[in-house]
């Protein structure tokens, strides 16, 4: 298991990152400890003065004028937990989940939440045994906090619900007897610190920040290739164009391009006899469009990182002067607008791509065989991929519509203005999924397009992502099943196995620097 430890620093992307990927264990500074254990003293302080605090010794919502009587302050926080985890639909992904108790525990330990340790040490323990609370995908609107996914993580610990143990779901339970645990018992302000909070909302959020980042580097990977399939110019990548502009993502972009193009015997080959003066849009402009997604990208990574280190419960608790203050960092709303970055540039990803299979099927715009198979009329080719790949396309253009620009009232009014964060999260993953399948059938048809200019080879990197295509998917001869390819390919797409040919420009290797 992959060890991190929390100490001062931020916790950066790449990291976030690793989390998502496989097990860790999470270890603490005695500075954390130490700030834990302060913010837990201020709460104690104010329970024996008698003083009155929202959460602590209140109700919630609009119950918050409602004095809870001390020898019922156990009971409010059981309750709070047993009534807020109303979710619905499929269980979220473990490895989400795995993020989310993660993000928990970064949150809470910034000693800012009046919780005792034991709760941070009960979350820690979580990822220890590889404990996985089962939390329904659907409920949260992204205000106060992510209510009922996060009331299922905190039944977890209470020993309420179900949760998965070495492979098998079990009540909760049992799965803490067989690990040698004990379930929870809360304390004052502790239920309501562990349901408050955006760590559902950012996890699902950094899921599909860092799938677009995948979905991105293959499809400028394929973007390259099908300029070369097509024999079109590298010529609108000219730095020179790109610098009178000034646009980051796009001086990045074209950038890359160069780099993948250069070198390609293909591209020599026709530099004297070039019919076409300019190529279609979704070939030229590429630095433009796929710039102005890797801007969008970038911008919601930099939200993301910081809101992964927030403190998002309420109120929060001040130990250096016994302050409790009551506010609003539950309120998603810097998620949702991260969420719908991701969305568009997402949409857009796919779009051009979509565009560029198009190009390369149609044989009056390619100069290739129509359907990229050379015995067309017998055979089909790849014409309904490149359907397929039009009905993700306007999907994800559906899916695209902004999230953070609803809302709904809820808990009678009190709180009456919400973020959606949690959706606009969660359909990151189901576009990312989208793009990666329409980039998948462009690698596909690119490689295919690339094969017809045999002998001649293509840059080392794009005959390097071309092996990496037909290590999944041989030459189409001839019809086939094509079904498993365009698997195939979207896995190889999900997977970011072609990022390693534009290292470096994607958020999450630029770690600390958001």
């Amino acid at each position: 298991m992959r060890s991190v430890h929390l100490a001062n620093e931020p916790v950066d992307l790449r990291t976030l990152r690793a989390v998502l990927a496989e097990p860790v264990t999470v270890t603490l500074s005695e500075e954390r400890w130490a700030g834990i254990d302060a913010s837990a003293r201020v709460v104690r302080a104010l329970i024996e003065s008698g003083g009155t605090a929202y959460g602590i010794n209140t109700g919630f919502g609009l119950l918050a004028n409602t004095r809870i009587a001390p020898d019922q302050l156990e009971q409010l926080q059981l309750n709070l937990v047993l009534s807020h985890a109303a979710g619905i639909g499929e269980p979220l992904r473990n490895d989400i989940v795995r993020l989310i108790i993660f993000l928990k525990i970064v949150g809470l330990s910034r000693g800012a939440s009046g919780v005792r340790r034991q709760v941070v040490q009960a979350l820690i323990a979580l990822l220890d045994h590889r404990i996985t609370p089962i939390i329904p995908a659907k409920g949260s609107v992204g205000a106060s906090g992510d209510l009922a996914p996060l009331g299922h993580l905190s039944a977890t610990l209470i020993g309420v619900g179900d949760a998965i143990y070495e492979g098998r779901r079990m009540p909760a339970a049992v799965a803490l007897e067989l690990c040698g645990l004990q379930p929870l018992v809360l304390g004052p302000k502790e239920g309501l610190a562990l349901l408050n909070g955006t760590q559902v909302s950012t996890a699902l959020a950094l899921a599909g920040l860092f799938a677009a980042e995948n979905v991105f580097a293959s499809a400028l990977v394929a973007g390259a290739m099908s300029v070369d399939a097509m024999r079109g110019s590298d010529t609108p990548f000219d730095a020179r164009i790109h610098a009178l502009r000034g646009q980051k993502g796009q001086i990045v972009v074209a950038e890359q391009l160069r780099r993948l193009l250069a070198g390609s015997a293909i591209r020599a080959s026709h530099l004297e006899d070039d019919a076409k003066v300019q190529d279609p849009y979704s070939l030229r402009c590429q630095p433009q469009v796929m710039g102005a997604c890797l801007d969008l990208i970038g911008s919601a990574a930099g939200l993301l990182e910081i809101e992964a280190n927030a403190v998002s419960d309420n109120p929060l608790v001040f130990a250096d002067n016994g302050d409790i203050l009551s506010g609003g960092n539950f309120h998603a709303e810097p998620v949702a607008f991260a969420a719908d970055q991701l969305a568009i540039a997402l949409a857009e990803i796919g779009s051009i791509s979509e565009r560029r299979t198009s190009l390369l099927v149609d044989p009056k715009m390619s100069g290739l065989p129509a359907f990229l198979v050379r015995d067309s009329g017998v055979n089909s080719g790849f014409m309904i991929a490149q359907v397929t790949a039009a009905a993700l396309v306007s999907e994800n253009k559906q899916l695209a519509h902004p999230a953070s620009v609803d809302s709904i009232p809820t808990s009678a009014n009190q709180e009456d203005h919400v973020s959606m964060a949690t959706h606009a999260a969660r359909r990151v993953l189901d576009m990312a999924e989208n793009a990666a399948g329409v980039v998948g059938i462009e690698l596909f048809a690119a490689a295919q397009g690339v094969d017809f200019s045999r002998p001649l080879k293509s840059s080392a990197p794009l005959e390097e992502a071309h092996a990496a295509v037909r290590g999944i998917a041989a030459h189409w001869e001839a019809d086939r099943y094509i079904a498993p390819d365009l698997a195939a390919a979207s896995a190889l797409v999900l997977a970011g196995s072609l990022q390693k040919l534009v290292a470096g420009i994607m958020p999450s290797a630029q770690s600390g620097r958001h």
